[in-house]
């Protein structure tokens, strides 16, 4: 039986939870330190991430009326989904109501003008919160995968 509170490479303890700017929850090896200069691990590497438990939302499903919880993907994405969906991972089958909905960045126009071109900017949050002010004339074209309209962007 291993202790799930001890490193496996060193045997040393895990340090307290953590949380990334993206929201995603992990623990280090205490032998081990972030160096956000170099970008790597200083000491023993060793990173146990912790799945996020879906979050209960005021919001009923549309399709059977059940609520709908915020589940966040192991990649970071979030999506609303009905709460009684359900994975069997041994059978790889899913049960109960199929209802999900990705969530997207959220647009607010802004009274300012793009120091490129003087078209006004928008304010655009993503799905983790992330901020960026761009401009409105910025979009991308998916048939040809290229961005079209002026560069301007500038993160908050």
């Amino acid at each position: 039986m291993t202790d799930t509170n001890l490193c496996p490479k060193c045997k040393a303890s895990l340090s307290e939870v953590e949380t990334t700017k993206s929201g995603k929850q992990l623990q280090r090896c205490s032998n081990g330190k972030w160096n956000p200069e170099t970008r790597t691990v200083d000491g023993c590497n060793y990173v146990k991430w912790l799945s996020t438990p879906p979050q209960p939302l005021e919001e009923a499903c549309p399709k059977c009326g059940s609520s709908l919880v915020l589940v966040t993907t192991r990649f970071g994405k979030k999506m609303k989904r009905c709460s009684t969906n359900k994975w069997d991972p041994k059978t790889r089958t899913a049960s109960g109501c199929d209802y999900f909905e990705w969530l997207k960045a959220a647009t607010e126009p802004l009274e300012e003008l793009c120091p490129k071109c003087s078209a006004k900017l928008v304010l655009v949050t993503t799905a983790a919160g992330k901020r960026l002010k761009k401009c409105s004339t910025n979009s991308w074209d998916r048939d040809n995968r290229v961005a079209i309209g002026c560069d301007f962007v500038e993160w908050l």
